[in-house]
């Protein structure tokens, strides 16, 4: 991300309410209901209830089909299996996920959308750099506020709400629901296990090998070309690469390339790279020696040496991990990536599987909390909703202790199913290890049967911040991070990991070597562009994608220096100099921002 990620790297949100009455006009303010209150609707604030013991026949007459745009989803269609059965049973209605990158990716479907004048009934998408002013300016999303009277859940984070509500638009109102919101100080780093980015390859052939130093970057070149010789053919006999890409989560630069320089802790407005802990002077992505510059030459290096798969132009995300599932990728930008697709139970009782490896002069930049929320993605209902209190209701639920364990993909998910209490800690049930540890388990029929994995919620959405914890009970919803789960969590490749590192995590790895840098988890919100330098951008960014994909597989030297070379000297034609600018006037915002949280 986190693509994420990275990022991942690589967010969600959904409530539990009642109807004040289907049809109902959007001008008149809502009756007042209590179905954000568990008890209320007489059903249970935790335990082993199956979607069937908390129908919503008496609630939610109409069945709905809800549109949800998801910007960040890799999914499109309805949600399938366990996850649309608990909301079909809780709010009669089921997801319709309509995805831009499977779509096509970009902005494309956004602004065709808006120009409808209907994103979705439910949008998950970003607030920042002036987004949802314009949606609130042009109608298109509604305003929560009186929806919003009895949602339990959601007055948890109300004082994010209303930061980013208040920071993003002029017109007062609850216009979104802020990603990732945490309870923790923002210094307080997310938590996890492992980093959003890291030189994680397959520790297997890394390990044959004889776990040769990488000082820099570029060590990573020989030992990877020497790695795909060992390993020329994946599972079913096609070519293997050290190194896969795809366009899909392209921004205003080539959006994998931030898999590589995150290594070295940036954060990036526009055009403008930073050091999250301010060390260093920033410095725009075409300048001489930056770091993104960097990273296409070490991909161009990469693909000169026969080490990039030529199927990254055209592929999408889709495509790329089917690659890893079948073992036919050797490093992953993003560690998520490796570690879902390809390390399966089948492949690490065998010792092989991806994990992180050192390179000695990184400094991985690691997330702090965002108590004030994340507005980089948020959650809205969208102003043509068939039925917005049923949608701030199901908003409501997913922002509570179940939603976000059951609405976030790999989550301990339902109680008493995937996991139970045992002497007063969580534990996964038979089942939960199969999921967890195997790969995939079949879910009960009352949860609609099927794969656990397949039907795993879609939506590319993250509710709270990792490391959260239920406030009922204290079990933190992510699993990785429970002491029962790392107990049972050994295979020949951790093993072997943990005795070469001398650690138990990555991250407790980058911590006990002064590897990790952690930006505050306050997020800024720069102002809008003016129309005239949001044109530039748009005109600048295209060039800059367009002649990255084509530096990066280059076939010589020359070849390469040229395309940068036509590169700079389009953009600066175009006013380049002017979006530098402006970004470096946001970061400096920035650092003042974050500078007061630490």
């Amino acid at each position: 991300m986190n693509k994420k990620i990275l990022c991942a790297v690589l967010c969600l949100s959904m409530a539990f309410g009642s109807l004040a009455g289907c049809g109902q006009k959007k001008e008149t303010a809502p009756e007042a209901s209590n179905t954000g209150d568990l008890e209320s609707s007489g059903e249970e604030t935790s335990g082993g209830e199956t979607p069937a013991q908390s129908t919503s026949e008496n609630k939610y007459e109409e069945f709905l089909t809800v549109d949800v745009f998801d910007s960040h989803a890799n999914y499109q269609g309805i949600q399938p299996g366990w996850f649309g059965e608990i909301v079909k049973q809780k709010f009669n209605m089921e997801l319709n996920i309509i995805a831009p990158n499977v779509a096509g990716g970009g902005d494309t479907l956004f602004q065709t959308r808006s120009a409808a004048g209907n994103i979705g009934d439910i949008i998950l998408t970003s607030a920042a750099d002036g987004r949802l002013q314009d949606m609130v300016t042009a109608g298109l999303i509604l305003d929560m506020t009186d929806y919003m009277q009895n949602a339990k859940n959601l007055k948890t984070y109300d004082a994010a709400i209303d930061y980013i509500s208040g920071s993003l638009a002029k017109e007062p109102g609850k216009w979104c629901i802020p990603s990732e919101v945490s309870t923790r100080e923002a210094t307080v780093p997310l938590g996890g296990t492992e980093p959003n980015c890291g030189a994680f390859l397959r520790w297997d052939l890394y390990k044959e090998l004889g776990y040769p130093e990488i000082n820099t970057m570029e060590d990573l070149l020989p030992i990877m070309q020497q790695m795909q010789e060992l390993c020329p053919t994946s599972d079913s006999g096609k070519p293997v690469y050290a190194f896969s890409l795809f366009a899909d989560w392209d921004g205003d630069f080539m959006g994998n390339a931030g898999g590589l320089f995150c290594n070295y802790g940036y954060n990036i407005i526009g055009c403008v790279m930073d050091k999250v802990d301010g060390s260093e002077d920033p410095v725009d992505i075409l300048s001489e020696g930056s770091d993104y510059l960097r990273t296409l030459q070490f991909l161009n290096k990469a693909n000169q040496m026969g080490l990039l798969d030529p199927e990254s132009t055209t592929q999408n995300y889709d495509t790329l991990y089917a690659k890893y599932q079948d073992g036919a990728v050797l490093y992953t930008l993003f560690p998520w990536i490796g570690a879902t697709a390809y390390n399966t139970e089948e492949h690490t009782s065998q010792g092989k599987g991806f994990a992180m490896a050192e390179i000695k002069d990184q400094k991985i930049r690691n997330w702090g909390c965002y108590s004030l929320g994340n507005s980089g993605i948020v959650a809205m209902v969208g102003s043509k909703a068939k039925d917005p209190q049923r949608m701030v209701d199901f908003l409501d639920w997913l922002y509570s202790p179940e939603g976000i364990a059951c609405g976030r993909d790999r989550y301990c998910g339902p109680e008493n199913v995937l996991w139970e209490m045992k002497d007063g800690e969580p534990v996964l049930t038979e089942l939960g290890e199969e999921a967890f540890f195997g790969g995939d388990a079949t879910m009960p029929e009352e949860y609609g049967g099927g794969s656990w994995k397949d039907g795993s919620s879609q939506l590319t959405y993250k509710i709270v911040s990792d490391g959260e914890a239920n406030p009922e009970n204290g079990v933190i919803y992510n699993p990785l991070l429970w002491d029962s789960y790392n107990e049972k969590l050994t295979n020949p490749v951790i093993k072997d990991w943990q005795e070469k590192m001398g650690a138990t995590t990555a991250i407790d790895f980058l911590e006990k070597n002064d590897q990790i840098m952690t930006s505050p988890g306050i997020w800024f919100a720069p102002e809008a562009d003016s129309t005239e330098i949001a044109t530039l951008r748009t005109q600048c960014s295209n060039i800059i994608k367009e002649y990255s994909w084509k530096a990066v597989f280059a076939g010589s030297d020359s070849e390469y220096e040229s395309l940068i070379a036509e590169m700079k000297e389009i953009v600066t034609g175009l006013g380049y100099a002017d979006i530098v600018e402006v970004d470096m006037a946001k970061t400096m915002a920035q650092r003042e921002v974050w500078d007061s949280a630490r």
